[in-house]
């Protein structure tokens, strides 16, 4: 399975964010997708909340994912770990008033699955925001070419558009869908400069965040 990769190399993945390329991204990818998130109310759960970086950044209580070295660092940074998978979610419907899923989609083995478990665990009217690599940019080029050389985690993932995903939204029940941008600077780069997020979508950007709030069908 492909969480297997992810415990195996857990302090490898987790080392990234600290390093001079990885905390600026970061930072980036986390201004994208506070806006999505905080207009919603509380309790927050990320699916797929690996080492818990955007769980704390983002102020996320929550959080699941199937790697347990994974779980045991979002457990030291402060937050409520389960070990599950998104397409299963442990939890009953309508209780969460936002759930994150941060550059996960592409890992996960039934992505229309994981977001219609997303929707049943929502409160009426509380809101998903995805962040993805989208398809065809020069990131999920540059993540593919990795994957396509051995990569333990990239040669896993299968990136898409924002048109694909926001097409499975609407077919499970999203509406008010709406997008911001950010990392428009070119991958490989040993160092980047920070960058504000943008409303819309920019066919430019590395980073993507959708938002969009639960409409009962």
């Amino acid at each position: 399975m492909h969480y297997q990769a992810f415990d195996a190399h857990a302090l490898e993945y987790d080392a990234w964010y600290d390093s001079e390329p990885g905390s600026i991204i970061f930072a980036m990818e986390v201004d994208c997708l506070w806006p999505f998130l905080h207009r919603h109310e509380r309790p927050y759960l990320e699916i797929g909340v690996g080492s818990g970086r955007f769980a704390q950044a983002l102020g996320i209580e929550y959080g699941l994912d199937p790697a347990l070295a994974l779980l045991r660092m979002a457990r030291s940074r402060g937050i409520e770990v389960f070990k599950a998978i998104g397409e299963e979610l442990p939890f009953r419907g309508r209780i969460f008033g936002g759930i994150v899923i941060a550059l996960t989609l592409c890992f996960v083995r039934d992505p229309q699955k994981v977001l219609q478990e997303a929707w049943r665990v929502l409160q009426p009217g509380g809101g998903l925001v995805v962040g993805l690599i989208p398809k065809g940019s020069a990131w999920a080029e540059f993540y593919t070419g990795k994957g396509r050389k051995g990569h333990p985690l990239y040669s896993t993932a299968t990136f898409f558009s924002r048109d694909e995903v926001e097409c499975l939204l609407r077919l499970i029940g999203f509406g008010r869908l709406d997008c911001r941008s950010v990392l428009f600077q070119p991958p490989g780069q040993s160092c980047y400069s920070p960058e504000h997020s943008v409303a819309g979508y920019r066919e430019s950007a590395g980073f993507v965040a959708i938002g969009g709030r639960k409409q009962e069908v």
